[in-house]
């Protein structure tokens, strides 16, 4: 394949080379219908600008590092996904370094982007209250923090835990289902203590009362194996008829174990999950309804404020929370979304 060049778009467009590269780079006047035949004539080529030819002009590396403790990629690579989606068409590219919780090593990975000269940096994490092992040193280069602590006085997106909780146990009250009980993960992570305040919030305006308070626990299939029997164990009060799990581990191993004592999942009781990891929800049987966090649109979005903070626009500091959706499947009982 031959390399598409400024001069063979220059050629097609009818014009000299010096109009093309401002008409790309959006500089320059000129009439609006010349920048958008120029603008035309590259997307028929199939040009793509040299990015070193770009960065030497620039003094830009036209690359953005993403630095994450998540190393297994369940939050990241999303993410990741999201941040390219939007820089692509501006010719940035994302270069991923995965530190875990070690410092040394943390601190290499950033003096190789810094080595790199990267544009931007964007610090991922695998929990919203939880950063780096290290403090960033001042860089001045434009940071934002994704599913991590943020601290103050920087530009942060998380996925909004309370509006997906909240969804959820919504879904389930629609559903018809009165007794709805919460099981989910430890109690010093943030986002479980968000979760489990949406699933208030939604019984509430829902004139419900709790099935109990939130069972706190880990985010693993055993302690939602462990939680079926002490929900479902307890016969003189009766049974929830619908479960909103943590995540969909607690949720599939609740599943497992209600299926073992034969407790009939939907038509005895409802579940739902949170997450919408696909090996574990797809998997489940009956398929797991659960929330989907919009990775990949938060990503995005993180990605275009990205953009915007690079080219100097006024970004104001603070949390921008993204929505969170309902992926409905067999486990609540409603009709699944792929039928």
């Amino acid at each position: 394949m031959t390399r598409v060049t400024i001069r063979d778009v220059a050629r097609y467009a009818n014009v000299s080379v010096t109009t093309a590269s401002r008409a790309l780079n959006d500089t320059g006047r000129m009439a609006r219908e010349t920048r958008e035949r120029i603008i035309q004539a590259a997307a028929k080529l199939g040009y793509r600008p040299n990015s070193m030819a770009r960065g030497l002009v620039s003094q830009r590396s036209f690359t953005i590092g993403l630095l994450t403790n998540d190393t297994y990629g369940r939050f990241t690579l999303p993410v990741a996904a999201g941040l390219s989606a939007a820089m692509v068409d501006r010719g940035v590219s994302v270069f991923l370094c995965a530190g875990e919780g070690d410092p040394q090593r943390t601190l290499l990975n950033l003096e190789a982007m810094q080595e790199k000269c990267v544009d931007g940096l964007v610090v991922s994490g695998k929990r919203i209250d939880r950063g780096l092992p290290v403090e960033l040193p001042r860089t001045g280069i434009p940071t934002i923090y994704i599913n991590a602590a943020c601290p103050e006085g920087e530009v942060g997106f998380v996925p909004d835990d309370s509006g997906g909780a909240e969804a959820a146990t919504l879904h389930l009250a629609g559903l018809g289902r009165r007794r709805i009980a919460h099981v989910t993960g430890p109690r010093n992570f943030a986002a479980t203590g968000i979760r489990a305040d949406g699933w208030l919030k939604a019984l509430d305006r829902m004139g419900l009362a709790p099935w109990g308070e939130a069972l706190f626990g880990e985010w693993s299939e055993a302690h939602g194996y462990r939680m079926a029997d002490h929900l479902f164990g307890q016969t003189s009060r009766g049974m929830p008829d619908a479960v909103f799990c943590g995540n969909d581990q607690i949720a599939r191993g609740m599943i497992d174990r209600l299926t073992e004592i034969g407790v009939r999942v939907p038509k005895d009781v409802a579940v739902v999950g949170y997450d919408n990891w696909e090996i574990f929800a797809k998997a489940t049987r009956p398929p797991l309804t659960t929330v989907d966090m919009g990775l990949l649109e938060l990503g995005r979005q993180a990605g275009l404020t990205m953009l915007g903070m690079i080219d100097g626009k006024p970004t104001p500091a603070g949390i921008r929370r993204t929505p969170c959706t309902v992926v409905v499947r067999e486990s609540c009982g409603a009709r699944s979304e792929a039928d």
